[in-house]
């Protein structure tokens, strides 16, 4: 064997990794989870709202 081999199996698995990161990310399991991280940003708008109108109240 010499490094040519080691290079092709390198890219081998490489590129098995990332199918196998491919199909974990858009499984239907993990859709959930990942819709619910997507709108952690949008969470903290509404917190903020809310705490402007109560203080905007007293």
């Amino acid at each position: 064997m010499d490094i040519n081999d080691f290079r092709s199996l390198q890219t081998v698995l490489a590129f098995i990794a990332f199918i196998g990161i491919v199909i974990w990310a858009y499984s239907k399991r993990r859709k959930k989870s990942f819709d619910d991280a997507a709108n952690l940003p949008f969470a903290d708008e509404d917190q903020h709202e809310s705490t402007v109108k109560r203080e905007n109240k007293k």
